[in-house]
């Protein structure tokens, strides 16, 4: 059996998750400290990058704010002297992740391997061996909310549950590499999940759902949104019980709509690439924070602690559970606040709240009257598969018109702007679109938030 699932493994987390969930804020800290201590032990014997950056003296018991910040750039230049594998080649990981027909196939027979979308400007390579993957089964499994515990009490295995995954899948993301993970190990799972692209014409993929029947949609805010607005139109036709969404802001009011013009019950997380589960809502609606598996710091511009309850600027993450591919004090551009009371839910786990990709959906002409909607993850997945480009801002002036600015100059440049022309056309045209006036710009730098993050696609003011 393949290395990237092993039962008792995943048997001994889980029993350790659900105890820490049972547990106390002092134990959840305890598994902390021990936790990273057996990380920093690993590291410093063998990561060639983080020997050369830690500073002298640096032991298994040195505390974690003493210790240097890293970003993605940094970690991805110096890829081969970061992982703690010598197998492990950052060109021919580019080769594997470039190959569609691969997602989800382990890497040397023990490593998923994913992709990041590049929203720092910066795609990364990111992987996970077995003993992350069972930690992020067990805490999607035994820590996500169960808000209606008595719909499934004729149906303890629900066997009659259909998934729909509405995402990105024509790449090597997280997401759809664990999700196809999932079906390879498990045929109950592969039978009644189907995966849906977020690339499809709205038309085709309300169609496709519609025939599919699902019971659980899985998928992005903006991506839930739309699909809310289809069912409340009557052209999308589907009976959910829930609706589980991750990997973008979830506002009150974006909820509001989804479960409404969705139904069921709408259940949210908060993960990364570099983290899949670090998040998860209780029955009280409150976000928690795995922090028996990952460490999350608040700081500001200049990496300084933010004070409890404030929203920071960005936060350090350190991953307690990947030893393959060490992340301590990593730069993440999410604004977060950890706040310092307990969740009335009971759970001793700090409460969180997230404000992550701020991108926008815009709303164009459509080709035969109307208007479409596209989604940023589509529009961002266009720009950065079929152009290559990763560092842009889209900005809508109107129902017809996007100003397209790069960072790029010269012949890079120009080669660059004609990809995404090209690219952006095509999207258009298959969305239904009325043809659309396409400006383009070069040596302009992203625009970015305090957080460093760009907010990469912005509609124009309704």
């Amino acid at each position: 059996m393949s290395t990237v699932f092993d039962l008792l493994r995943l048997s001994r987390i889980s029993l350790d998750v659900m105890a820490a969930q049972r547990g106390s804020a002092q134990a959840i800290v305890q598994r902390q400290r021990s936790r990273l201590a057996e990380l920093l032990e690993t590291t410093l014997r063998h990561s060639r990058l983080y020997q050369q950056r830690m500073p002298a003296g640096t032991n298994a018991s040195t505390p974690l704010e003493q210790l240097p910040t890293v970003t993605r750039t940094e970690l991805m230049e110096g890829f081969d002297d970061w992982v703690t594998d010598p197998r492990l080649h950052l060109d021919e990981l580019r080769a594997f992740t470039a190959d569609t027909q691969r997602i989800g196939e382990p890497w040397l027979g023990r490593y998923m391997v994913w992709e990041s979308s590049g929203t720092t400007g910066q795609p990364g390579i990111f992987v996970q061996d077995g003993h992350s993957m069972a930690v992020y089964d067990a805490l999607e499994a035994l820590r996500r909310s169960a808000p209606r515990p008595l719909a499934h009490w004729m149906d303890p295995l629900r066997l009659g549950e259909r998934h729909a995954f509405v995402g990105a899948t024509s790449g090597h993301f997280a997401s759809y590499v664990s999700l196809q993970r999932l079906c390879s190990i498990n045929p109950w799972v592969a039978a009644t999940t189907r995966s849906f692209s977020i690339l499809e014409p709205v038309q085709d993929l309300v169609a496709a759902l519609n025939a599919f029947a699902p019971t659980v949609l899985i998928t992005y805010p903006t991506a839930a949104a739309l699909l809310a607005q289809e069912a409340q139109s009557g052209r999308l036709r589907v009976a959910l019980r829930e609706v589980w969404t991750g990997g973008e802001t979830l506002s009150p009011a974006v909820r509001v709509h989804i479960e409404q013009g969705l139904g069921g019950v709408l259940r949210n997380s908060y993960g990364a690439s570099e983290f899949l589960a670090m998040g998860w809502e209780c029955a009280h609606g409150r976000m928690h924070l795995n922090a028996d598996w990952v460490v999350l710091e608040p700081v500001d511009e200049r990496n300084r602690p933010v004070p409890p309850g404030e929203p920071s600027c960005k936060v350090l993450l350190t991953h307690l559970a990947n030893t393959v591919q060490p992340l301590i004090r990593y730069e993440l551009g999410d604004h977060v606040a950890i706040h310092p009371q307990a969740c009335t839910c009971g759970s001793p786990l700090p409460v969180i709240e997230v404000r992550g990709r701020q991108d926008d959906a815009l709303r164009m002409a459509a080709r035969n009257g109307g208007s479409v909607t596209l989604l940023p993850l589509a529009l961002s997945t266009v720009l950065e598969e079929s152009a290559g480009v990763f560092d842009f801002h889209l900005r809508q002036v109107d129902d017809r018109s996007l100003v397209l600015r790069l960072p790029m100059e010269g012949e890079e440049g120009r080669a660059a702007l004609a990809r995404c022309r090209t690219a952006l056309k095509a999207f258009a045209e298959a969305q239904g679109l009325a043809p659309i006036r396409l400006r383009t710009e070069l040596g302009h730098p992203v625009p970015r938030g305090r957080s460093g993050k760009a907010c990469r696609i912005v509609a124009c003011a309704p």
